[in-house]
């Protein structure tokens, strides 16, 4: 499946995989300067560019005051062009809180919308599934955490981490499931009816995630 790559401007340790051939890449508003240093012509530019400070030849400029983040501009564009799997790189480790709570519902609106999104920082990915099972393989080691993402997510399973649950609901007013363990088995987190933000480590492979 070909991903829609997205860099916004905030900070990213690497990439998490090579960018293939048939790979859309958006530069949005200060992630231009993340695409150039990597040496990557994007397919699309797009945003205020108020990070930016200027606008680039053929970019896709939008106001300043409007409703959608240039991460959220980006991510429509993706889905219009018929997209449904993105690897968002700087969109988790910026300046701002705001935003990075932004993006964390962007990720959100990707599920609800039935694609796949994963938020590149640092140290750290960040992915939600709606109605859905995430696979991940064996890892020695590393914190993993699952947060309720809206409404009650019920019917939530985790197996092959340190702390298990069968059949549990997560709220979005207790963080229960903050700071569980890879233990070096497969592992699986799935909802029944809801959505789960999932934190984990950046040098984790991404998890396999398919409807339940």
């Amino acid at each position: 499946m070909a991903n829609c790559i997205i860099f916004c401007a905030g900070r990213f340790d690497k990439l998490s995989a090579p960018i293939g051939e048939d790979d859309y890449i958006i530069a949005a508003d200060g992630g231009l300067a993340h695409a150039q240093a990597l040496g990557l012509t994007p397919d699309a530019i797009l945003g205020d560019f108020d990070s930016l400070g200027y606008v680039p030849e053929g970019a896709q400029v939008f106001p300043v005051e409007k409703d959608d983040t240039d991460s959220m501009l980006a991510v429509r564009h993706g889905l219009e062009r018929g997209y449904r799997s993105f690897t968002i790189y700087g969109a988790l480790d910026g300046q701002r809180l705001d935003h990075t709570i932004a993006n964390l519902q962007t990720l959100r609106f990707l599920a609800d919308h039935d694609a796949i999104g994963h938020l590149v920082g640092e140290h750290q990915c960040a992915t939600v599934i709606r109605n859905a099972k995430a696979a991940f393989p064996a890892h020695p080691e590393g914190l993993v955490s699952v947060f309720c993402m809206g409404s009650d997510a019920q019917g939530v399973t985790i197996r092959g981490l340190k702390y298990g649950l069968t059949d549990g609901t997560l709220t979005a007013g207790y963080p229960l499931g903050v700071s569980n363990h890879f233990i070096g088995e497969k592992s699986e987190v799935s909802v029944k009816n809801g959505s789960l933000l999932i934190i984990f480590p950046a040098d984790v492979p991404f998890p396999e995630i398919t409807p339940c």
